[in-house]
């Protein structure tokens, strides 16, 4: 058995795994990476996986969902596009590669950005707090999970402002107010399916009213919304994985259940990292993420003794990010765990050689 700790393509349920592997060979007499998706069976998977979303996160009336391709990264473009207005500015919160990667993106579609907080001065090893929010902007935006640097947002910006916020990493983990939110977009890879797809949720309220001078049909959110998310060919094998995923997530308890599993799995381990001689945490311990947890040896001369025994225990993507090293063990909803225990117990292990 594979123990599945990779921060990229997520782990499923297993029950998952099986009923899309056999919709390759059969879905409805088709394989589901034929199927047309104007006909009326993938449709129907279409308006079960929006349905779904809406249930799982108790999302509010005045609210749609699309599922688009792109990933997060062409999210964005799509959410500064889509949410400027008369100012063609916008606050940032600066939290690592992917809010650096958002805030670069905005500025090269016209958006003058202010980076009013930023945990960069000290490597991105906590989230910023005690800032102010500007208010001659069109929207805030920030990355409520840090994927790399294993950071997480345990309070939200409050503001009265338009509030964006790409979810990536961390959506479907715990319970969220939509209503705070006028835009949140989700590349699917984590805890939603496989890659391929990105959730939009949009509040209704901000469809069409873009000032851009720039602005691509199918980067254009009202065209999408208004043709449900078909307004080209879909991701349907994507789209379909996770409507059996979500349909697992509700079946078992939904988000409320998920997001006591997980502080449950991610206290497991931190109480290891802060127990053992031979680690400790990277970022600080208030910031720390429930999906990406990062720690280091301290004698990394005793790395290889470590990495060939988690190795040989079954365990993989245990490495850190290739920019900032050490190890990330990210423990997505479908994580059990017993492969946390398998961890922990590897790290005991690796304490008492030393």
């Amino acid at each position: 058995m594979k123990h599945n700790f990779g921060a990229g393509p997520c782990i499923l349920p297993q029950d998952v795994f099986k009923e899309s592997a056999e919709a390759v060979l059969n879905f409805n007499g088709l394989s589901i990476l034929e199927v047309s998706h104007r006909h009326k069976d993938f449709v129907a998977v279409m308006d079960e996986a929006m349905a779904l979303t809406k249930e799982a996160l108790s999302i509010p009336d005045g609210y749609s969902v699309a599922f688009l391709q792109g990933g997060a990264t062409l999210g964005f473009t799509i959410a500064a596009l889509n949410m400027m207005r008369d100012t063609k500015r916008a606050g940032y919160i600066n939290t690592g590669t992917w809010a650096s990667g958002a805030i670069k993106e905005a500025k090269k579609v016209g958006v003058t950005v202010d980076v009013f907080a930023s945990s960069e001065d000290r490597k991105f090893t906590y989230i910023p707090k005690n800032y102010e929010i500007p208010t001659d902007v069109d929207y805030i935006h920030f990355t409520s999970n840090n994927t790399i640097y294993g950071t997480q947002f345990q309070d939200f910006p409050k503001t009265d402002l338009p509030l964006v916020c790409d979810m990536s990493s961390d959506i479907f983990s715990k319970e969220i107010n939509v209503a705070d939110f006028d835009l949140i977009y989700a590349g699917a890879q984590k805890n939603l399916g496989p890659a391929g797809a990105t959730l939009y949720i949009v509040k209704d309220e901000i469809l069409g009213k873009s000032t851009s001078p720039f602005m691509p049909t199918y980067l254009d959110l009202k065209q999408q919304i208004d043709k449900e998310s078909m307004l080209n060919t879909p991701p349907v094998f994507s789209v379909y994985v996770a409507m059996l995923n979500l349909r697992n997530l509700i079946a078992n308890g939904g988000v409320k259940d998920m997001e006591a599993r997980n502080n449950a799995k991610s206290a497991l381990l931190y109480a290891e990292i802060d127990r053992n001689s031979q680690f400790k945490g990277a970022v600080e311990r208030e910031d720390r993420s429930h999906m990406n947890i990062t720690f280091l040896l301290e004698d990394e001369a005793r790395a290889s003794i470590f990495d060939a025994m988690w190795k040989e225990a079954g365990i993989v993507g245990l490495p850190g990010h290739r920019s900032v090293g050490g190890y990330r063990a990210s423990m997505y909803n479908a994580l059990p765990v017993e492969s946390v225990q398998v961890l922990v117990d590897v790290m005991k292990e690796f304490e008492r050689k030393a």
